[in-house]
């Protein structure tokens, strides 16, 4: 069972602090929220629990190792669902979901039966074949979220994947990283918003680069 460690990490960038000092300890079944305004430092402590960035000062950890880059991090299930989505907008949406696990060795037919159910699960099952610049922003942010699931990953790190849905799509798309949780893996979601916060197990405030607890592990 997973379990992804930041220890004393800090980011700095123009001469100050992204992040401060921070630390988190996950293990694999827990749902940890990392809240904060705008600007906190939320994206960057996910990059580098995702192995995208490098901290200044202490270090990020996978099951006891260091996370050396984000190809290693790739490699050993760190799956990362972005803020800005990055999907290919020349793609359909079952193919943004269906490419990546191509690339990771999964064979095709495998591939399209569980883009197929990761589409399903969002909501977005008869959608498949539409062009993403033909979809919606919120429908691209569950494609987004979507494609991370399909990969399985033993980590889920989900940055701000509720912020352009509805009310009820933000239930589903938390209830379905919960599901992630109860399958084992580790899973920390990104958000700004209190109700998808109030569904985790913990939540780690950050302000300014700076971590509290408001509800520990």
């Amino acid at each position: 069972m997973s379990r992804i460690e930041a220890r004393d990490v800090t980011v700095r960038r123009g001469g100050h602090d992204v992040l401060a000092g921070i630390d988190l300890d996950a293990a694999a079944g827990r749902l940890v929220a990392v809240t904060g305004p705008s600007g906190a430092g939320k994206t960057t402590l996910l990059w580098a629990l995702a192995g995208l960035v490098q901290p200044d000062a202490g270090q990020v950890t996978l099951d006891g190792e260091p996370m050396p880059d984000r190809d290693a991090a790739s490699s050993a299930g760190v799956v990362l669902i972005p803020q800005d989505n990055a999907l290919a907008s020349v793609l359909t949406a079952g193919e943004n979901v269906v490419v990546p696990l191509l690339a990771t060795g999964v064979a095709a037919p495998e591939a399209r039966e569980r883009a197929a159910a990761a589409l399903e699960s969002v909501g977005l099952g008869a959608v498949g074949e539409q062009l993403i610049e033909e979809l919606s922003g919120g429908q691209q942010q569950r494609v987004a979220v979507a494609r991370g699931l399909a990969q399985r990953g033993d980590v889920v790190l989900a940055d701000e994947p509720t912020s352009e849905l509805d009310a009820g799509n933000r239930v589903r798309v938390v209830a379905l990283l919960r599901a992630e949780a109860d399958r084992g893996a580790v899973v920390v979601l990104a958000t700004h918003d209190p109700e998808a916060a109030a569904l985790c197990d913990a939540e780690l405030h950050l302000d300014a680069g700076r971590g509290e607890w408001v509800r520990p592990l």
